[in-house]
């Protein structure tokens, strides 16, 4: 009876946050552990299933770097990083595309499938989803007078979203499960992007309730190693400029609080090792991350 009990007060905890997102929009960064070990992806295929039954509207965009990287061993090919990029010629950017938009993205929408959900995949070049634009990167030394352009291929940044084909999934109750793949439709090119900037772009072009990015960390810690569990936009920026958000993590943070001044209502650095650490972070006071907001 006791362990009954408590069930109901988790449901009744849920409650208030249940009507909260009614009828809003939850873009996912779906990326990680969570991506690799089966009870985990079933964990998440099972959230993103109950969160479309309950009336919210999850839009998950996913990585796929271990999956491309084991690919191009396997046909030999070495792969090369600049400032944490891949570089990606035109044969890998085919296998970039096969990895992503296929293999990866299918297996994650018949995950969904599977638990109930009615999931799509989608690429960049699906309805002209993510309108793509070539990326540069600029090293500066004191040796150069002015800084040193960096080509690294076929990667890319967004420069337009088309929401309209979301729209008509989230109209006829489908999840759009998104491959960061974008396409420069003029020069006829597929480009590599970036999943956390591809999730924090739609998020903004949708009005998205919340942005979650799912990591292999527990969230930001503070300079005691503790959880910070809320932020906002002017102490996160504090904590970079003072290094205590530093490394891997500062892209990550960015990504969030960009998200933020873009009008997304919040977003979430959370643990995506912890079994439903979607329906933890969104419908219980605790959480398992850190969350950002505008103050």
């Amino acid at each position: 009876m006791k362990h009954s009990v408590a069930r109901a007060g988790t449901l009744v905890e849920a409650l208030p946050y249940l009507q909260r997102f009614a009828d809003q929009t939850i873009v996912i960064k779906y990326g990680g552990n969570a991506m690799v070990e089966e009870a985990l992806k079933a964990s998440f295929a099972t959230d993103i299933t109950l969160l479309k039954q309950v009336g919210i509207n999850p839009v998950v965009v996913h990585g796929g770097g271990p999956q491309i990287g084991n690919h191009l061993a396997k046909i030999g090919k070495e792969a090369k990083f600049i400032d944490g990029m891949r570089v990606t010629d035109s044969e890998t950017m085919d296998v970039v595309e096969m990895v992503l938009a296929g293999l990866v993205n299918k297996e994650i929408v018949g995950n969904i499938n599977k638990a109930g959900g009615k999931a799509v995949g989608l690429s960049g070049k699906d309805g002209g989803l993510i309108c793509a634009r070539k990326m540069h990167i600029e090293k500066t030394a004191p040796e150069l007078d002015v800084p040193e352009i960096i080509d690294l291929g076929h990667v890319g940044k967004v420069h337009a979203i088309n929401t309209e084909i979301l729209k008509v999934l989230e109209d006829d109750r489908f999840v759009p499960v998104i491959a960061p793949v974008g396409y420069h439709k003029a020069e006829g090119k597929s480009y590599n992007i970036n999943a956390d900037l591809v999730a924090g772009a739609i998020a903004a072009a949708l009005g998205a309730a919340k942005l979650i990015l799912l990591t292999d960390v527990a969230g930001v810690l503070d300079a005691d190693k503790q959880l910070c569990s809320q932020l906002s936009v002017a102490e996160t920026r504090a904590m970079i400029a003072d290094g205590s958000i530093a490394g891997g993590m500062i892209p990550k943070t960015t990504c969030c609080i960009d998200a933020v001044a873009s009008g997304v209502g919040q977003a979430h650095i959370i643990d995506g090792r912890v079994p439903h650490a979607l329906l933890l972070e969104i419908f219980t006071d605790e959480g398992v991350g850190t969350v950002f907001s505008a103050d």
